[in-house]
């Protein structure tokens, strides 16, 4: 046997009689066995590699001038400069911060007045009878909601109310700072009804109301009050900036007069117009201009 035999036979030997040295993921593969534990003095660097994306926090957050710019006040460029100068407040306090991100339960509010991201919707109804001003009804009556459900896809509110058997002009919107101001008695917005009578209105009758009088211990103010022309005195058109609950009734039930019909046709300058019983429009720009100006 040559020498260069016994050499190749000595390395086979020692290779099928020795283990083999495990490389570095070798290692690593029987880390992963089941009955693996890694020892405690390592636990706080170990990190335990998941298929699972972490949640994004603050996703529902948007920037503040987004925000300002969705509600419709003026766009991104000009709400930085607005921001800037300590316009908007977050929750009662000022932001000056460029990028500074809100969510949609924050309370926002732009120079003092309470603002939302949503666009502002304004929706006039001419209202039919046998529908019920709110939102839903526990006994299953017909709501005015079933008449704009299609109007808008933000969620919009009637202001004020008309009740079941009156008829005429109703305003829905989103826009909860106009709602307030149309609703306030301190801005006496004007309402003018058609009204039929039972019976014709003597005339008597009718100047005591224009005069002005107490119903339940509270002075009633009418702003006008007069027989429509070519009408019969029956039918009565009266104008009031009181919001009391079906006061316009009560005010001829009061002198013994009942209501068959009543029509608003006119509420804050809006009209009837070219809009039909049951139908529903959008207002105009022109429109919301004059009602943000009342």
């Amino acid at each position: 046997m040559t020498a260069k035999q016994i050499s190749s036979g000595g390395r086979q030997s020692n290779k099928g009689n020795s283990k083999k040295k495990q490389t570095p993921s070798q290692s690593r593969s029987q880390s992963k066995d089941k009955n693996f534990r890694i020892h405690p003095h390592k636990l706080k660097n170990y990190k335990i590699k998941s298929n699972t994306a972490k949640p994004k926090v603050g996703s529902d957050e948007i920037r503040l001038n987004k925000y300002i710019s969705n509600s419709g006040i003026c766009s991104r460029r000009e709400a930085d400069k607005y921001i800037k100068s300590g316009s908007a407040t977050v929750n009662g306090k000022i932001i000056t911060e460029m990028g500074f991100k809100v969510s949609i339960d924050d309370e926002v509010r732009f120079d003092g007045a309470l603002i939302s991201p949503e666009a502002k919707r304004y929706v006039l109804l001419n209202k039919p009878k046998n529908y019920i001003t709110t939102m839903d009804d526990e006994r299953g009556r017909k709501t005015v909601m079933e008449l704009v459900q299609t109007a808008s896809k933000e969620r919009i509110y009637p202001v004020g109310r008309l009740d079941r058997s009156t008829t005429g002009l109703l305003l829905f919107t989103n826009d909860g700072e106009i709602a307030k101001k149309l609703t306030h008695p301190k801005h006496q917005v004007k309402k003018l009804y058609q009204v039929t009578l039972d019976k014709k209105l003597s005339m008597s009758d009718l100047q005591k109301i224009e005069a002005n009088f107490v119903l339940d211990g509270k002075m009633v103010f009418v702003d006008k009050i007069s027989y429509i022309e070519n009408k019969p005195k029956n039918e009565i058109g009266i104008e009031i900036h009181s919001g009391r609950n079906r006061i316009v009734r009560r005010i001829f039930e009061n002198f013994g007069y009942k209501v068959i019909k009543l029509d608003r046709v006119i509420f804050a300058g809006l009209n009837k117009k070219n809009l039909s019983r049951g139908i529903w429009r959008h207002l105009t720009q022109l429109e919301v201009s004059n009602l943000k100006m009342l």
